[in-house]
């Protein structure tokens, strides 16, 4: 819809008589009476004065917009009125306004007219369109004006689309465990580059490997390429080429920003051949980064063996030799997937931060961390030490000749890695680790009443804080490590809390639904099946889209289960499955309680503090 649809010759003053603010209100809303887009026009002139009670319309730069939505109004309408000599309108900036636009929008104004008034906005803030609309002497001049702005915005729009659809924006997203934040980053890319008129291909590496993978052709081609991820990609076929490297909540809630840049070429050119500078960049990526991709590769090992786990303990005699329940155990347990946990986190955590040298000495490192009993804190230590002695040691053999080059990769760096990183862990790192993993095991089994509540409802808050970030996780990775210490309480609480943001918001969309769009409701129904899951990245489309309301609801929903939990005194043994573990928990009908209690608060808090949607 162009403006001169509103805004039209019998809606125009081109010399006010008004010399108060009150009486260009009264002149301009006589203009729209008589030109009949009012039906009610005493109404319509309390909706602008309610208004202005608010805050001043006077916006500054000499314009003012006083408007109103009501059912007051006919037609929806704009009304011109210009005064050469100026009205003090309590504007923002204290000068007095020459330039009047007001807006009579209807109760059921459609998005396409608020989208002309908000386009009209954009116009005025155009010091030579303001100028020009100054010196205009007649209505015919406003309606030309302004048909030619919109005439040069629209042919700059479709020159900038033809530029960037030649331009072709390469993007990779990547999460620690692979499930949603990858997914949700490329879907925001892609919808938001095809309403940019972009061309972009977006690679993502989840759970089940890298899919859509970027060809050498399409990033020799590329204009720039979009790096949304919290683990370590594949950067070195990007030598040479425009790399914007960020999180990958920012690839879901700033996609526009980040084509914006990549189209302009905002961002430095990667230069994977200076292994000094490569080597200071991978360990400055930071703890999270390097902790995150230990995680991620950690957690298939987590899910297949504590569901096996679980599974033993429901059939029951798990020390009777040749007995289901004994299998399982060995499979999943401390000899098969369990086993691999801590080494596996060591390994990837040391491989994220010196590359694939690192991984030998981190496997170590975590092996014998786990050996003496050091646990999940033994391996995040080992899988550090083992990282940056390997840097350590890349930069000390720099210094030798190039002739020894080869044997650095097959002899050097994993004899003195190897060697280095199982010293200190024997000598230095492993007593005081056992020693405070066993000071933790008596506080966690020493806590009772108040105590154990208070940490039901800080794992179960610190769940739905970030939905997958570093507060979730490291929530989640207490709980990992109360498992090993034979502690299944904690662990409760942290799925209970993990369970409910998105279980919360689903029943929200469902009993609330003036509440939320249409497309906010198709979403909250998949809520269902990811809270289900113990999926807890499935709030976060709702959480960027209003942060506080749903952050806070959630917040109060998870903290809320995770107490009932420790009150019930819910045990769990296996670290993941949601739903489908809960039957063998010790009181499967309190926990599911405790968890339907939370997220009933959550939708119930949600529902009552969003506003609703208009229509």
């Amino acid at each position: 819809m162009k403006i001169t649809e509103l805004l039209q010759i019998d809606t125009i003053l081109i010399n006010l008589n008004a010399t108060s603010k009150l009486e260009v209100i009264d002149e301009l809303v006589d203009k729209l009476a008589s030109a009949g887009r009012l039906q009610d026009k005493i109404r319509f002139k309390e909706e602008i004065l309610k208004r202005e009670a608010q805050s001043t319309t006077g916006i500054g730069e000499g314009i003012a917009i006083p408007h109103a939505k009501t059912i007051a109004v006919k037609t929806p309408a704009i009304c011109f009125g210009k005064s050469e000599a100026g009205i003090n309108y309590d504007a923002l900036d204290g000068q007095p306004s020459h330039l009047f636009f007001m807006i009579a929008a209807s109760e059921n104004a459609n998005n396409l007219h608020l989208e002309t008034l908000s386009r009209l906005s954009t116009f005025l803030m155009d010091e030579t369109f303001r100028a020009k609309l100054l010196s205009a002497k007649t209505a015919e001049d406003v309606v030309c004006i302004i048909d030619e702005k919109e005439k040069q915005v629209e042919e700059k729009l479709d020159t900038d689309t033809e530029m960037n659809s030649l331009k072709k924006v390469l993007a990779v997203t990547a999460c620690p465990t692979g499930i949603a934040h990858t997914y949700m980053a490329a879907d925001a890319l892609k919808s938001k580059a095809k309403e940019m008129g972009i061309d972009i291909k977006v690679e993502t590496n989840g759970s089940t490997g890298v899919k859509n993978k970027l060809t050498d052709l399409e990033i020799r081609n590329a204009v720039a390429i979009i790096v949304a991820a919290d683990k370590k990609v594949d950067m070195e076929r990007f030598k040479g080429k425009v790399v914007i490297e960020v999180p990958v909540s920012a690839g879901i809630r700033k996609p526009e920003e980040l084509l914006h840049r990549a189209i302009s070429q905002d961002a430095p050119i990667y230069n994977g051949n200076d292994e000094s500078k490569k080597l200071e960049k991978q360990a400055s990526i930071g703890i999270y980064k390097h902790l995150m991709n230990g995680v991620s590769n950690m957690l298939p090992f987590v899910v297949g063996g504590g569901i096996l786990i679980a599974l033993a303990f429901a059939f029951g005699g798990i020390h009777a030799e040749g007995t289901i329940a004994s299998t399982l155990m060995k499979i999943g347990g401390g000899t098969g997937a369990f086993f691999f946990i801590v080494p596996v986190l060591a390994g990837f955590i040391a491989s994220s931060i010196a590359d694939r040298p690192g991984f030998a000495p981190g496997m170590v490192g975590g092996y014998l961390a786990a050996q003496a009993g050091a646990g999940f804190l033994g391996g995040l230590i080992a899988g550090f030490l083992a990282g940056y002695i390997v840097v350590l040691l890349k930069k000390v053999f720099s210094l030798l000749p190039e002739q020894l080059e080869g044997i650095k990769p097959v002899l050097l760096y994993p004899l003195f890695g190897i060697m280095l990183t199982g010293l200190i862990m024997i000598l230095v790192i492993n007593d005081p680790v056992v020693f405070l993993n066993k000071s933790l095991t008596n506080w966690l089994n020493g806590l009772t009443g108040t105590n154990a509540i208070l940490l039901g409802v800080l794992l179960g808050g610190m769940m739905a804080v970030d939905m997958g970030g570093p507060i979730n996780k490291a929530a989640f990775t207490f709980g990992l490590a109360a498992i090993a210490a034979n502690n299944f309480s904690p662990h409760a609480a942290v799925m209970a809390g993990g369970m409910v943001p998105p279980l919360g918001i689903a029943l929200a969309t469902t009993f609330f639904k003036g509440k939320f769009t249409s497309e906010e409701r198709k979403s909250g129904f998949t809520n269902y099946i990811m809270g289900a899951s113990f999926i807890t990245e499935g709030a976060i489309p709702f959480a960027a889209a209003d942060p506080v309301r749903v952050i806070v609801s959630c917040i109060i929903g998870s903290s809320l289960a995770g107490a009932l939990s420790m009150v019930f005194g819910i045990t769990l043994p296996a670290p993941h499955g949601g739903i489908f573990v809960i039957p063998l928990v010790n009181h499967p009908l309190l926990y599911l309680l405790a968890i339907l209690i939370g997220s009933a608060v959550t939708a119930v808090i949600l529902g009552i503090w969003k506003k609703p949607i208009k229509v």
